[in-house]
């Protein structure tokens, strides 16, 4: 499949690689593909990236990332969901970090130790990575490149889709900025 990364492609999951170093964290993560994008210049998904206004939004990003991490994980809507059944998931969390220490289920918390050889990749990224190439053979594409790395990442349910909807990136808005609104329609289903 790698064979198929166009050199900005290999340049993000590389990217990823360096953003996790420097957070200190363990495997690459999404959140970790999704930075290294951010980082990229003169690509087409760099172009949707700042035609979405998500460019100059890097430390709002930073900071739904942490409370995700904060909250173990949970997404708003596993959050609203338990709320339906009466479950306070902001109560349980101030609960556990008042016992605990703030960060408590932070599943990257206690995690951090020097790596030898490669970086792993969680199962969430490499899921992404597998998406990209469904996403690139939905809409025809021989190669895997940036675009279709961040269609992968919008499309993937979890904290990064979530967090990117919330700053307005969702698949079809990426989509339109990507191809445009004639393209709306074409290639990779969201639910695949």
């Amino acid at each position: 499949m790698f064979e198929r990364f166009t050199q900005g492609a290999r340049a993000t999951v590389k990217g990823a690689v360096a953003q996790a170093e420097r957070g200190g964290a363990g495997p690459v993560t999404e959140e970790h593909l999704l930075l290294a994008l951010l980082e990229q210049k003169g690509s087409r998904a760099s172009f949707a990236v700042a035609a979405l206004g998500l460019s100059g939004r890097r430390a709002s990003l930073d900071a739904a990332f942490a409370e995700a991490r904060r909250w173990g994980g949970l997404t708003k809507a596993d959050a609203e969901a338990l709320a339906g059944i009466g479950i306070d998931v902001g109560a349980i969390v101030n609960r556990v970090e008042g016992a605990h220490g703030e960060g408590a289920l932070d599943a990257r918390r206690g995690s951090r130790r020097w790596w030898s050889g490669r970086r792993p990749f969680t199962p969430g990224a490499k899921s992404i990575l597998e998406r990209s190439l469904r996403v690139a053979l939905g809409r025809g594409d021989r190669f895997i490149g940036e675009e279709h790395l961040l269609l992968a990442l919008t499309a993937a349910p979890g904290t990064v889709a979530d967090v990117l909807a919330e700053h307005g990136a969702t698949y079809a808005t990426v989509h339109r900025a990507l191809y445009g609104p004639e393209a709306d329609g074409q290639g990779y289903a969201t639910a695949g």
